[in-house]
């Protein structure tokens, strides 16, 4: 059966991810058949559906006969015959439990169309032993919804020992009408993609406070403020249910063995009835005002290492089984479990080699199996080897944590890697600036610089949260001199320099910008000097570069207003060289820095000298034009430039 076939789609279990899933498959103009065991049960998940309808109509993502259209197309049922009959597709989402998937089939197979597909939504169990139950095991997979299915992107096609690669072809094909992004799992294995990085990146959080070695809090700050995930470990867990990731981690311990045990803290839970926020309570109390924010300054670096080498040694597993490869893995857990980025580029930032190291450091000191370094994590990390590319000499010298900095083409490329925080800038960002800039200037290769954002910003500027209320008087002087010594480095090297600017570019982002000598911007990008919002002022070098740039009366402007700027508006005002559309903008970028690379680079340092000396005097900066234009009359580049010029070929300068 081709996805074009495909007309009636069947729905066992009408609760949380039945129902939701039910809703999706009716919205993408199939007929459902949403069925429980009881009238109860059916109607209730019903009702769910109508009100997510009647909620996507209230904020305008729906017309009220998109949502009634498709409601129109639920049909609750208890009979299981009339529900799977004429079904080209039945989605299974029962409870998840193999005996009981299992005696769902064996019912099911008495009344189900002998071509139609047959999907489990289970998040972990094994398919292949699942699909022992069903006659024709070739026509059954995993189809793994998340939740909400409504909201959540992802969904992991999952083949058993027996499926047709056309029932992955199909189940892929359904996914995709109903709006979703398949990723079709090399083979069956416990946990899948997904689950098999995050449950026991959860449990790692478990056992680090356990253990003694942090607090919730603390865990939590690291993991939302250090690493970036949207909800912090315990929140996470208490959000998807301590019920329901304590059987993943219980079946990932049974059928993987010690490596998976999991810490007592989800059995006494669970045991205790604090499911999570279903329940009013789990790792945080919900009925609480206070007590369960997770707090801003608290992230500890030992904590941040650990978690991230557990989620560097399941991503190395997955990719060394053949199971998803490292833009699987990252595209997996950004679509299906909301990280900012995916665990194979959390790695690479902080180096595979530094996280090997950390989980052989834990696996002496503890001898627990959870740190056992997976072969592929110890091959890649000993060949030189990130998830997604070879480490460079600068890189293996250098460790970064906020910052990622790759040399190609004779580019050096810093790029601002707190996507989780919008790219906003904290002192110890502002330290590896420095650090970047001084093993970019050791370099002879590098003959011109790219500065862009992770994500979706370039930079929406200081991270006041961390910084606002942490620092005295005298402190807060010494992070403006950082932040203004840190930006210099750009505007001073003697290479050019590109910065490449989308979405976000606010207050000391901005002044970052402002230190290049080029700048491309996307038609998504949002600009603005927004000190003056909370108080402050340009502290970075924007009060100085910005009139430079744009003259004084812009930037008073653009400082005093605060008001949010186009694109469009920043190019006609001089702040922006050039405006690209947002998906060609890092190449676009890369292109302009790779095509000033390949240009004189003696001339260049003379004349960004001459620039800088004429912002201070007239006289001064004419007096360095006319020493360089002399010393340059000598120089072995301008008989290569005068050579290529009367040959008609482009030149190949050396900088001699």
């Amino acid at each position: 059966m081709d996805a074009e076939d495909i007309e009636h789609v069947a729905v066992l279990g009408a609760g949380t991810m039945g129902h939701g899933i039910a809703e999706v498959a009716a919205l993408a103009g199939f007929d459902v058949a949403l069925r429980d065991i009881k009238e109860e049960f059916v109607q209730a998940g019903y009702e769910e559906a109508r009100w997510s309808l009647e909620k996507l109509v209230e904020k305008e993502e729906l017309t009220t006969d998109e949502a009634d259209a498709a409601l129109e197309r639920i049909d609750p049922v208890v009979d299981l015959e009339a529900a799977v009959s004429d079904a080209d597709v039945v989605v299974e989402s029962v409870p998840e439990k193999m005996d009981v998937k299992k005696n769902v089939y064996r019912e099911m197979s008495q009344h189900v169309p002998e071509d139609a597909i047959v999907a489990t939504n289970t998040s972990a169990l094994s398919v292949t032993e699942l699909s022992e139950a069903l006659e024709r095991p070739e026509r059954f997979c995993g189809m793994h919804f998340f939740n909400p299915p409504i909201r959540m992107q992802l969904v992991e096609i999952v083949p058993g020992a027996s499926t047709h690669d056309g029932t992955v072809a199909a189940a892929t094909g359904l996914a995709r009408a109903m709006g979703k992004t398949p990723l079709e799992v090399g083979h069956d294995t416990p946990g899948f993609v997904v689950n098999r990085v995050l449950v026991p990146l959860l449990n790692e959080a478990a056992w680090l406070v356990h253990d003694g070695v942090a607090t919730v809090a603390e865990v939590d700050s690291t993991a939302r403020y250090g690493i970036g995930l949207p909800n912090g470990a315990f929140r996470l867990a208490d959000r998807i249910g301590l019920d329901v990731a304590t059987d993943v981690l219980d079946y990932l311990h049974e059928e993987l063995g010690a490596a998976y045990e999991p810490c007592p803290s989800f059995h006494e839970r669970v045991q205790a009835g604090d499911l999570g926020r279903k329940t009013g309570a789990g790792f945080y109390d919900y009925g609480a005002e206070s007590g369960s924010d997770i707090p801003t300054d608290a992230v500890r670096e030992d904590v941040e290492r650990r978690l991230l080498a557990v989620m560097a040694n399941e991503t190395a597993k997955l990719v060394g089984e053949g199971v998803a490869t490292p833009e699987e893995v990252d595209e997996a857990l950004t679509l299906g479990a909301g990280f900012p980025e995916g665990p194979a580029k959390l790695a690479d930032r902080a180096g595979l080699v530094d996280l090997y190291e950390a989980l052989a450091e834990l696996q002496g000191e503890t001898g627990a199996p959870r740190y056992a370094p997976a072969e592929e994590l110890v091959r890649r990390a000993g060949g030189g080897e990130n998830f997604h590319h070879e480490v460079s000499e600068i890189e293996a010298e250098t460790a970064f944590n906020d910052i990622g900095l790759e040399i190609r083409d004779r580019v050096g490329h810093v790029t601002l890697e707190r996507e989780h925080r919008m790219n906003t800038i904290t002192a110890e960002l502002l330290d590896e600036l420095e650090e970047a800039m001084d093993a970019l200037a050791d370099d002879p290769e590098v003959r011109a610089l790219l500065v862009t954002g992770a994500g979706e910003a370039f930079s929406a500027g200081a991270d006041v949260q961390r910084i606002a209320g942490s620092a005295d008087a005298i402190e807060a002087v010494e992070l403006a001199r950082a932040g203004q010594r840190a930006f210099a480095r750009f505007e001073e090297c003697d290479v050019p320099v590109v910065a490449g600017i989308g979405g976000h570019c606010l207050g000391g982002g901005m002044e970052l910008a402002a230190c290049a000598d080029l700048r491309v911007g996307s038609h998504d990008a949002e600009f603005g000097m927004t000190q003056h919002e909370i108080g402050l002022l340009p502290g970075w070098g924007g009060t100085q570069r910005l009139p430079e740039i744009v003259g004084e009366g812009r930037a008073t402007e653009l400082i005093l207003t605060t008001e949010r700027y186009s694109p469009e508006e920043m190019a006609e005002y001089g702040f922006l060289n050039e405006v690209v559309e947002a998906d060609r903008l890092e190449e676009r970028a890369f292109e302009l820095a790779r095509d000033l690379a390949a240009g004189p680079p003696v001339a260049q340092r003379y004349t960004k000298r001459a620039i800088r000396a004429g912002r201070e005097s007239r006289d001064a900066g004419l007096e360095v034009e006319a020493q360089a234009f002399g010393q340059l009359l000598n120089t072995e580049d301008l008989m290569e430039g005068i050579t290529a010029f009367m040959g008609e070929r482009d030149p190949e300068f050396e900088g001699n």
